[in-house]
């Protein structure tokens, strides 16, 4: 993957398919870098602010893309891309298509194909941030397809957030995104269950947060250790096994049952452990949990 920094941008001419508020704020920081910037949008109303600052709105997708050389489309769903862009393919030979939607690996690698067949470069990307820190050093997006494209265009990309070229398969990109997600939506079950256990015993959010916080800080030292044991599926380990927290869990369990609340987010974790004791596994690192996943 690659982070090497950037060249600054020279005007270019790019168009922006899709004015939500992710698109909004991909356009507005094109214009303020200084590109010719076409927009189309469903709601043309969404364009106002960013035609007022000299943005150009085109009439359709056909000649939102036929104004530039790199297409950066930001819509609903990969279902919406398709809708928008089969009508025109040939407009967009010659073309980049970034395409910044969420979606799944197998849709961005099958719109990947159709881009391609169109005699367009196709760049997947995936984005962190919310809209209103695109631009700012907290802001990151994750691109996969075309590395030549991703090249060519990627001094306009940068400013977006930082870019990461994460390899030349379409699909690469949504796939790190579905990783880094549920990382998060992990977290997100473990904070609810903290807050809802700390709540049963009339402890307010805020207070268990605070503490919270300060704990997971600790905890995350440990997962680069765990991501070396797991791409060296070298699970030996002196300390924190699968035996002591497989107890360490159940006994969790049993106490949140005793406080009235369900325990329906972490008992699934509690079943792997167990899966991985009951093949013999109970001396090894917590890591190797990831092998029932697998």
């Amino acid at each position: 993957m690659s982070t090497t920094p950037a060249p600054s941008a020279t005007p270019t001419t790019v168009t922006v398919l899709g004015l939500g508020n992710l698109g909004q704020a991909l356009a507005r920081n094109l214009l303020d870098q200084g590109h010719r910037l076409t927009v189309w949008n469903r709601s043309q109303d969404k364009a106002d602010a960013l035609v007022a600052d000299g943005a150009t709105l085109a009439a359709t997708p056909a000649a939102a893309i036929a104004a530039s050389d790199l297409v950066v489309i930001c819509v609903l769903d990969y279902t919406t891309v398709r809708d928008l862009l089969t009508p025109v393919g040939g407009a967009l030979a010659g073309r980049a298509v970034v395409n910044v939607t969420s979606g799944i690996p197998q849709a961005a690698r099958e719109l990947g194909a159709w881009v391609s067949e169109q005699g367009a470069a196709y760049v997947d990307g995936a984005v962190y941030a919310v809209p209103q820190t695109i631009g700012t050093p907290e802001a990151f997006v994750l691109y996969s397809g075309d590395a030549d494209a991703f090249a060519r265009h990627r001094a306009v990309l940068e400013p977006l957030g930082s870019a990461v070229f994460v390899g030349t398969d379409a699909p690469l990109a949504p796939v790190y995104d579905v990783a880094l997600l549920s990382g998060m939506y992990g977290m997100f079950a473990g904070f609810f269950q903290a807050v809802a256990v700390g709540g049963s015993a009339g402890i307010g959010a805020a207070r268990v947060t605070d503490l919270l916080v300060r704990w997971l800080r600790e905890a995350l030292d440990a997962l680069p250790g765990f991501a070396a044991e797991i791409d060296a599926r070298d699970y030996r380990t002196e300390t924190s096994n699968l035996d002591i927290n497989a107890v360490g869990l159940a006994n969790i369990l049993t106490a949140t049952r005793a406080q009235g609340v369900g325990v329906d987010l972490l008992a699934p974790l509690q079943r792997l452990f167990d899966e991985q004791i009951a093949q013999g596994h109970g001396s090894a690192s917590l890591a190797r949990t990831i092998e029932s996943l697998r």
